[in-house]
């Protein structure tokens, strides 16, 4: 049994998978899109230039991608995050303030705990890419 993260671009994001996984894949190393299928011209649920299934690793782990022009109701929360654990300092400030960079929000500053520990790590910072996917990013003890 295996389990994978899988992100599904609707509304707004619809239309935005390719250009997040490339973005994705050139941020960490060992990272690549492995397989993209688009949907056939009359499918249901979208259009030829959208994705109908992707796969994609980044440093090694798997998720999957689709698009759907359905009008859902629902998108990405941030209630639900890919969490990022690293022993680099340096790593950890270059991801956050590229996930940050054009249009991405701050949701908690990254910064070292002197004033209090959330108890995983020693600088920790959240953050939404301006496709909506929400990350925890976490400099680990």
């Amino acid at each position: 049994m295996k389990t994978t993260t899988f992100l599904t671009f609707v509304g707004d994001q619809c239309g935005k998978a390719k250009e997040a996984i490339e973005f994705y894949t050139s941020l960490f190393p060992n990272s690549e899109v492995k397989s993209i299928t688009n949907y056939a011209q009359g499918e249901a649920g979208g259009t030829p230039e959208l994705i109908k299934y992707g796969v994609f690793t980044l440093n090694g782990t798997e998720y999957g991608v689709s698009e759907s022009n359905y009008a859902h109701k629902w998108s990405f929360s941030p209630g639900v995050s890919l969490f990022v654990d690293s022993d680099s300092e340096e790593e950890i400030d270059t991801l956050f303030e590229k996930l940050v960079a054009h249009d991405g929000m701050v949701m908690v500053p990254l910064d070292n705990y002197e004033t209090g520990d959330y108890g995983f790590g020693k600088k920790f910072g959240w953050v939404q890419d301006k496709y909506g996917i929400s990350w925890q990013v976490n400099l680990a003890e």
